[in-house]
């Protein structure tokens, strides 16, 4: 359907007459032309969309189709984004800056209160856009969006905050201060799992520290990052504020592998992959520049014998089968005590077997499809792999016979800690379960994997509690107790370790990852000391 969709593009300007006949036909087909998604039009999007934003729309690449994960349909199109455009929305955005870097970071907050609210007028519309172009279920695209909200109030508060302190200064009549400053130009590239909630993190945090944006979205969720733009441009250009302030450029690897080599863009924050995440790490280091990353995560949630097998059952099944098994905080490896093992297996494939499957639109629907139909042959590589290295399918491990990109939720058993499946992160609902026996064996197996995002355990044992937040427990940048590895609230830091990529976003002191600091000596007095007491006369 895309090089379809292409071509007619190519014929348009030969062969007119043709052109429009088969380019009609297309348009047709189109889910937004259909009265059931009228609704799409309420967040100004059409059957062909600008792919490029910095204070005007354009768009004079690539036209590219985005289509709906539960029956494979097309919805709309976006034309992506040319290197020359590229190159002026740069441009743009660095001039727009002069202009937002002036604002005080109250007036700025103030900016940012008014996206927050213009998200909430519209919160249910572009949660059910997320659902239909992502294909988690309306409940959680209506929460990912109230994430971006959550975190622009956040920011409302944080922009009357920020700063640093004032420190002794060893000299008489000096002073010692820590000077914060924006960065400049962030570049935003972003995942199809979270199309706006990540966004948002980056976007609002980073607005009232005074940097300008930058936003590459994922190539197979372009409507969101449209609709997204359109929400935070009208209120920009309603204060009378360059749109450039929150740029957007869609277009595939051309565009993000410019902005990671970009000198121009002075963060980039990317969440996808750890495979591209190493790519730009490289790139941007290789210019000395500052990124945030937020790659995999093969996150376990250890049950040990004292747990309350009320709370691990339906915690255990929302973090491994919410959106499909398609979260970054994904519980990917479930680890009981060998006491309890077979007991909670056996509750846990009864709970998946009672999953409502369906249309991620419908409100009565936990459970929808995979992304891309690229991931359903994973998902049944993974299987494959797994029965190969000794695991056992007890639930789950089919492609289910509909419309859409729908697998089984899968539970396999039997498998060594160290097997390469099990270090392997799919990003598919399948659940790795492992039988432990001592503490020591279970936290050593939480932390064998490269990745270092999410981890948990469900114990009474204080003392346990303890060790696990110690040194010796989780090395992990989100370390739970008897809650599951998802669900993550935005007042605090986000991010994890090792090949996760160190970054941290939302909440804490995750600011600082949009400034520069500057450590300042003031001499008010009349004479020169030095520091350490050195004498230079």
């Amino acid at each position: 359907m895309q090089r379809l969709l292409i071509l007619t593009t190519s014929l348009h300007r030969t062969v007119p007459s043709k052109a429009f006949s088969l380019r009609s036909a297309a348009m047709s087909t189109l889910l937004i032309n259909q009265p059931k998604y009228a609704w799409l039009k309420e967040l100004g999007l059409a059957e062909e969309n600008h792919g490029v934003y910095n204070g005007t729309w354009g768009g004079q690449g690539e036209v590219i189709t985005s289509y709906c994960p539960a029956n494979n349909e097309p919805i709309a199109r976006v034309r992506q984004a040319t290197m020359a455009e590229y190159e002026e929305t740069i441009l743009k955005s660095r001039e727009a800056w002069k202009m937002w870097a002036d604002i005080p970071a109250p007036k700025r907050g103030e900016i940012v209160r008014q996206i927050g609210d213009a998200l909430r007028s519209k919160i249910k519309v572009l949660g059910s856009l997320v659902s239909l172009e992502m294909g988690k279920i309306y409940v959680e695209g209506v929460g990912e969006v109230q994430e971006y909200v959550d975190v622009c109030d956040y920011a409302v508060g944080l922009s009357r905050m920020i700063g640093g302190p004032i420190l002794p200064s060893e000299r008489p009549g000096h002073a010692l201060i820590e000077q914060w400053n924006p960065v400049g130009l962030v570049g935003i590239i972003t995942a199809f799992n979270f199309p706006v909630a990540v966004y948002g993190w980056n976007n609002a945090i980073a607005l009232i520290c005074g940097n300008v944006c930058l936003w590459k979205g994922a190539p197979t969720t372009p409507l969101t990052t449209v609709a997204v733009t359109k929400i935070v441009a009208e209120v920009l250009e309603q204060n009378n504020l360059p749109g450039a302030i929150c740029s957007m450029a869609c277009g595939g690897a051309d565009i993000g592998t410019a902005m990671a080599k970009d000198e121009r863009v002075d963060l980039v924050s990317f969440t996808g992959s750890t495979h591209v995440g190493k790519m730009v790490a490289m790139a941007v280091q290789e210019r000395f520049g500052r990124q945030l990353l937020e790659l995999g995560g093969n996150n376990a949630i250890i049950v040990f014998e004292d747990a309350d097998l009320n709370l691990v059952v339906p915690g255990t099944v929302f973090a491994s089968v919410g959106t499909a098994g398609q979260r970054c905080t994904t519980t990917r490896r479930l680890m009981l005590h060998e006491s309890l093992h077979d007991a909670v297996v056996e509750r846990i494939a009864k709970a998946y077997k009672q999953i409502r499957i369906g249309d991620p639109w419908d409100p009565t629907t936990l459970y929808g499809p995979l992304h891309t139909k690229n991931a359903i042959e994973q998902y049944l590589a993974a299987i494959e792999q797994a029965k190969q290295q000794g695991g056992t399918v007890v639930c789950g491990g089919k492609v289910i016979d509909r419309p859409g990109n729908y697998v089984e939720p899968t539970i396999i058993t039997g498998l060594a800690h160290d097997a390469p499946i099990v270090h392997t992160e799919t990003f598919v609902p399948i659940l790795y379960v492992l039988k432990f026996n001592t503490e020591e064996e279970a936290f050593a197996w939480n932390n064998e994997v490269k990745q270092g995002l999410s981890s948990s355990i469900f114990t009474k044992d204080m003392g346990r509690v303890f060790r696990w937040l110690g040194p010796k427990g989780s090395d992990c940048g989100i370390v739970n107790v008897n809650i599951p590895t998802a669900g993550a609230e935005i007042g605090g830091a986000f991010g994890g370790e090792k090949h996760t990529g160190g970054g941290r976003e939302s909440g804490s002191d995750s600011w600082k990852q949009y400034m520069r600091r500057s450590t300042c000596t003031i001499n008010y007095s009349k004479d020169l000391p030095l520091a350490q007491g050195i004498k230079f006369e």
